[in-house]
């Protein structure tokens, strides 16, 4: 079977730019090509239009291009031409988008196109109860109606989608982000930094980052030597139309708690990935996801895991067994599971090891590549 994935991202040195949608997709390509899969991915929006190979996936960059007037749409149709003449040259079976900015919409293509949801603007507008450019949600639904089928992240993913697109009469299937469970090992974890917190994630509103102050503020006392690590790229804030969220954020921490914060920004995954190692604990009190990529990452790598509790989560984690849920307005009972895992090292061992236990039951990357071709099956057959 020949599969492409349409994607404004990718991680590899020569792309501009990669988070949770493009982590995902490879993970998913790579494992699809060990099952003799063909895997061709399209990113558009690059500085070049160039021809990378990596791990036996053959990835197609598409140079951005500049209009004199409705880029949206004239855009739109220069990567739907390019894309179909891959199509045509590779006998692609099935083609994959992401819903966010619905860009296949005005796009018309020779074979089966599946949006997979991983967090629309409209899905995530409301969940924060945020308005929406009337625009944005526009292109978003003329790109769910071209589609046949769709895939979710998780249900509740898939429901909300569902809801807020009105779709009818097309399948929505639920199949997990997937992680190549070799590459996430811990081989000890009881060797930690005691007292460490952290969190990874863009530095941005949605991602409950403002919480932190308050939650470290209430952690403090008990655990004077806590230290919060955040790691991820900083961000525009929406609300104050400030340009980065950091430097808001950063104030709103006490004066005696901002010697114990370190902000690293984005930094190499290999470096983030002993960050997670080292860590004591893990935090996102996150309010809008569809799944949460770096959640499942640290629960592979038997880390106890204090997670928002909202919807999507609940796919995620059994509270009290392998992590905890807790919504992020709720300070103190976010406190007293941080403060819980930081002064028991036999409880946090026992939450790692059952994290790890069901990360390798539902979201092993080896497990979920067979639900992916089964359904892409379905669609061409």
């Amino acid at each position: 079977m020949q599969i492409a994935f349409l994607t404004p991202e990718y991680p590899d040195p020569k792309i501009e730019y990669a988070a949770g949608i493009g982590t995902s997709i490879k993970n998913l390509a790579v494992a699809l090509v060990k099952k003799k899969c063909a895997v061709t991915v399209i990113v558009y929006g690059q500085k070049e239009s160039i021809i990378i190979e990596d791990e036996g996936v053959i990835i197609y960059l598409i140079k951005d291009k500049k209009y004199l007037f409705a880029k949206w749409f004239w855009y739109r149709k220069y990567i739907q031409n390019y894309c179909n003449r891959i199509i045509k040259e590779q006998n692609i079976d099935i083609l994959e988008a992401p819903d966010w900015t619905g860009i296949t919409a005005f796009m018309k293509f020779r074979i089966p196109l599946v949006i997979r949801f991983h967090g629309s603007d409209t899905y995530f507008c409301h969940l924060e109860n945020r308005h929406q450019k009337g625009k944005n949600f526009w292109f978003e639904k003329l790109a769910i109606q071209n589609a046949k089928a769709f895939i979710a992240p998780t249900t509740f993913a898939g429901a909300v989608s569902q809801k807020l697109f009105g779709i009818k009469n097309k399948t929505i299937k639920t199949i997990h982000y997937g992680l190549e469970l070799d590459k996430f090992e811990n081989s000890d974890p009881g060797i930690y930094k005691k007292g460490l917190i952290l969190y990874i994630g863009t530095i941005i509103r949605k991602k409950g980052v403002f919480e932190l102050p308050e939650i470290f503020n209430l952690v403090t006392p008990q655990h004077p030597e806590a230290r919060l690590v955040l790691i991820g790229g900083d961000s525009y804030d929406i609300a104050t139309q400030s340009e980065s969220t950091w430097q808001l954020l950063k104030e709103q921490f006490q004066e005696k708690d901002r010697k114990q914060v370190s902000y690293l920004g984005k930094i190499p995954y290999e470096e983030v990935q002993d960050y997670i190692k080292n860590a004591n604990i893990c935090v996102f009190p996150t309010f809008a996801e569809t799944l949460g990529m770096v959640t499942i990452e640290s629960m592979a790598m038997q880390k106890p895991v204090v997670n928002s509790n909202i919807g999507w989560a609940k796919e995620l984690i059994i509270d009290g067994k392998s992590g905890f849920l807790v919504h992020p307005k709720n300070h103190v009972e976010y406190v007293d599971k941080i403060n819980l895992i930081l002064g028991d090292n036999q409880l946090a061992k026992q939450i790692g090891e059952n994290a790890r236990q069901r990360v390798e039951t539902f979201f092993d990357i080896e497990k979920i590549v067979d639900e992916n071709i089964h359904f892409y099956k379905s669609l061409i057959e």
